[in-house]
């Protein structure tokens, strides 16, 4: 029902952080769903069966090798794997620092390297070191920082 109401009724538009939770949701009728955590490469079969079935399953890549991973698994005929560059703007968990030379190669590899397999959708930033703030001002300073950050690569 959260989700429902999140979305404003449309099912379409989550982010999930498990695969648990995107069959969960698949099965209730979501259809473009986020999985925002790092392609895992053992994982790649679930990630393909969720593709295959939704309208749009999204991934987050945060190397070449996870790149190479899904350019040697393509979709079928009329399908995609949808990509977004995870970044790591400060919180040092999962993805490549803006700041980083391979950060801007690897965005260019998703765009270019097989567009017939693979889109790239986007960047995402997750601001996971709010989580230690203690007042609003820190979190708003750290949100603050994540945007610019995610801008100056994007305007790169």
């Amino acid at each position: 029902e959260g989700a429902e109401l999140a979305t404003g009724g449309t099912r379409r538009g989550i982010v999930v952080s498990t695969l648990a939770e995107a069959r969960f949701f698949a099965a209730g009728g979501f259809d473009d769903i986020l999985y925002a955590y790092p392609l895992p490469g053992g994982r790649l079969e679930e990630c393909a069966t969720l593709a295959k079935s939704l309208q749009a399953f999204q991934v987050l890549l945060d190397s070449p090798q996870a790149l190479d991973l899904l350019l040697q698994h393509p979709l079928p005929p009329g399908k995609r794997w949808l990509v977004w560059l995870k970044l790591d703007c400060g919180n040092g968990r999962a993805g490549v620092r803006p700041t980083d030379p391979g950060a801007m190669s690897l965005a260019r590899a998703i765009a270019e390297e097989a567009p017939e397999k693979v889109t790239l959708v986007g960047v995402y930033a997750h601001c996971g070191d709010t989580y230690s703030c203690c007042d609003v001002p820190a979190v708003q300073a750290i949100a603050r920082a994540t945007t610019a950050a995610v801008m100056d690569f994007v305007t790169a």
